[in-house]
């Protein structure tokens, strides 16, 4: 196979897998690197492995693509790294209002998201990098998201649209943590709560109903903060007031997100009975901080077919312009 589509698919795989984004990194630097490399270079096992950016792992898979074989290193992922199984539901979601690049806390530019978004078939795809608060994940000021907003939308093409977005910060009052010029001046503002999340949930509920009212908000992510696997270890849900907080959601038409991650599986599924019960839209997103964490929506779909959510009150099975309609 192409040496240089064993590297990304390695990449892929282990994004996919949330291995250590360093050596995802490094399968995709290799890929660079080879990309750019004269033929003869290539050619040459010495002069291959001296290159900057080929580490004695990249170096082996290379050398056996080379030989016409498929990487015993791909093959052990392929293995290793079983798909969900395709829902029918997985087979009409047409895109993906979350997810990040290497401008706030995701490993890579946004050029290589649009393009992986596009050989997943995504009729349409936002970023949504963090906002300022949000100081570890390198939060987007007014000025750097100012600056991103046109670069994202050069992406888009060819029947595929990038959107502008963000992932807005949650404040303690339930205020927005960007101007609300610039917020109008997104496609997509996915809000979430990422501070103070053991508050009293009398507080919480208040905060995140403030929040989903503002005009500006379309998706209410991950509700409830939790994490139930995985290398940053558990954390219990935030609590509030489930019902008051979706009644909320659908009286504003705003969606509640049904996150991908498998280490989050938000909502519960009981919350995500109450919010049908509420008549909340939903939006099946892979919050993506990696190329191969967008096939993550696998995951989301067969939580949502298996809690019997509609496909129709599923904002990402809509087309673009019913999207943007919805989201104005």
């Amino acid at each position: 196979m192409d040496p240089v589509d064993a590297l990304l698919e390695i990449a892929s795989l282990l994004e996919r897998e949330r291995a250590s984004r360093y050596r995802a990194k490094a399968f995709r630097q290799a890929a660079a690197t080879l990309r750019d490399l004269p033929d003869d270079v290539q050619r040459d096992p010495t002069r291959l492995r001296a290159a900057k950016g080929i580490g004695e792992s990249t170096f082996a898979v290379i050398r056996q693509a080379q030989a016409g074989q498929v990487p015993d290193y791909l093959v052990e992922l392929r293995g290793d790294v079983e798909p969900e199984r395709m829902s029918e539901l997985r087979g009409k979601l047409r895109g993906d209002l979350h997810a990040h690049t290497d401008w706030s806390d995701g490993t890579t530019p946004i050029s290589v998201m649009a393009a992986a978004a596009r050989s997943l078939g995504h009729e349409y795809q936002a970023i949504t990098d963090h906002s300022p608060r949000l100081r570890v994940a390198r939060g987007l000021s007014a000025d750097r998201l100012r600056e991103q907003m046109p670069l994202v939308r050069a992406e888009s093409g060819d029947g595929f649209t990038l959107l502008a977005g963000i992932e807005v910060d949650i404040l303690e009052d339930g205020g927005l943590d960007q101007e609300d010029g610039l917020l109008a001046e997104l496609d997509i503002v996915v809000a979430s709560v990422h501070s103070k999340l053991r508050m009293d949930a009398r507080a919480m509920t208040a905060r995140m109903i403030a929040a989903v009212a503002h005009p500006r908000v379309n998706v209410l992510g991950h509700c409830t903060g939790r994490l139930v696997q995985g290398d940053r270890g558990t954390r219990p849900p935030s609590t509030f007031d489930a019902q008051a907080v979706f009644a909320a959601c659908a009286e504003n038409g705003v969606a509640v997100e049904i996150n991908s991650r498998p280490e989050r599986q938000d909502p519960p599924d009981d919350l995500i009975a109450i919010a049908l019960a509420e008549g909340c839209l939903f939006s099946i997103d892979s919050d993506a901080h990696a190329p191969g964490q967008l096939s993550l929506l696998d995951h989301g779909a067969e939580r949502a077919e298996r809690a019997g959510v509609p496909s129709a009150r599923i904002v990402t099975t809509w087309g673009l312009e019913r999207l943007l309609a919805w989201a104005e």
